[in-house]
């Protein structure tokens, strides 16, 4: 589960082009918008976008949960493992 955390938050920095980041700078269970990491909704989207193409995970954007499973690296790294099974 680490590995996957550490490949999520590689995936984070490389979709959004976060360059002055590095995984280490990013908190697996803070959040990864508003207060915490600071992202918007348009990173969400490209986000989703990158995980779906990585992981084949496939997210709707109506569903209440998707935004659950994007709080954190955590979570979402929770939720790709739970899809994978």
């Amino acid at each position: 589960m680490q590995e996957l955390s550490l490949e999520i938050k590689r995936l984070i920095i490389d979709t959004l082009n976060l360059e002055d980041i590095t995984p280490d700078d990013i908190e697996t269970d803070g959040a990864l918008f508003g207060d915490g990491l600071g992202l918007d909704s348009i990173d969400a989207l490209e986000l989703g976008l990158a995980v779906k193409n990585r992981y084949g995970v496939v997210l709707s954007a109506e569903n209440e949960e998707v935004r659950q499973h994007f709080y954190s690296v955590a979570t979402l790294t929770s939720f790709i493992q739970s899809q994978r099974a």
